[in-house]
């Protein structure tokens, strides 16, 4: 499942994902929040947390994720990837160089600090 954080710096953009995220949440959570997060042609600064509750991604989602990367892929400054998950963070390191916007990985308990990071 995924939701739109409350406790965002101004500007900042906050996804949590928790239990099984399904193609559905990006459909309906990711989607929308990045579009209105991008109106007016504005950058969007992402933080996205994966806290202990997170389980999987369907492979509908691993789908709808590349589809929204690659649609919005000039759309993001910054990403600041919150995690605990070894193969998320591996993955997210592997792959950051292909994305032209700034993208770090922090862990769970570094979560204040990527708050901070990515609002800079």
């Amino acid at each position: 499942m995924l939701k739109v954080m409350s406790d965002m710096p101004d500007g900042v953009l906050g996804i949590e994902g928790t239990g099984e995220i399904t193609a559905d949440d990006y459909k309906q959570v990711l989607v929308p929040a990045v579009e209105q997060a991008r109106a007016g042609d504005k950058k969007i600064r992402m933080l996205y947390y994966l806290p202990a509750e997170f389980e999987s991604y369907s492979g509908g989602a691993i789908w709808q994720d590349a589809r929204v990367g690659v649609g919005h892929l000039l759309s993001f400054e910054k990403v600041a990837v919150v995690t605990d998950v070894g193969w998320v963070a591996h993955s997210v390191n592997a792959f950051r160089w292909m994305m032209p916007a700034s993208v770090k990985v922090f862990s769970v308990g570094e979560l204040d600090d990527a708050k901070t990071w990515v609002a800079s």
